[in-house]
């Protein structure tokens, strides 16, 4: 008599399910870096529109715009779930900061003659820490 099994055993599936374990859990650290990684980006980007749109607001007002941002009167918009605020402003500078809504990370940027602002360290260079 022959009999014909179908299918797979307790053993083959639990095997498989270990497998699966395995994988997902070198995948979602990665994962998880990689949005940290986007976060971080968003926040550098931001910083350095925010150059651009300084120097416009110079070159039309002949000072640096230091009021709050978003603001009428200043045509610079953070990307969304970010929070970006002006530190410090003097004549021939300025310094900024960023935060965003998904990371605990800030970013930094000073312009211009100003004191440095930590984790800037290089002038008009956005730094992150």
């Amino acid at each position: 008599m022959k009999t014909s099994n179908r299918g797979f055993t307790l053993i083959e599936l639990l095997i498989v399910v270990v497998i699966i374990g395995i994988l997902s859990s070198i995948a979602i650290p990665k994962f998880a870096s990689t949005k940290e990684r986007a976060f971080l980006a968003t926040m550098k980007s931001d910083l350095r529109n925010l150059v651009t749109a300084e120097e416009a607001y110079l070159s039309d007002n002949g000072v640096y715009y230091g009021g709050g941002i978003p603001n009428v009167a200043f045509p610079y918009r953070p990307s969304t779930g970010t929070t970006v605020t002006m530190v410090s402003i003097a004549g021939g500078g300025w310094s900024a900061s960023a935060a965003y809504t998904g990371t605990s990370k800030t970013c930094a940027i000073f312009y211009g003659n100003i004191a440095v602002l930590a984790p800037a360290t290089a002038n008009g260079e956005p730094k992150c820490a």
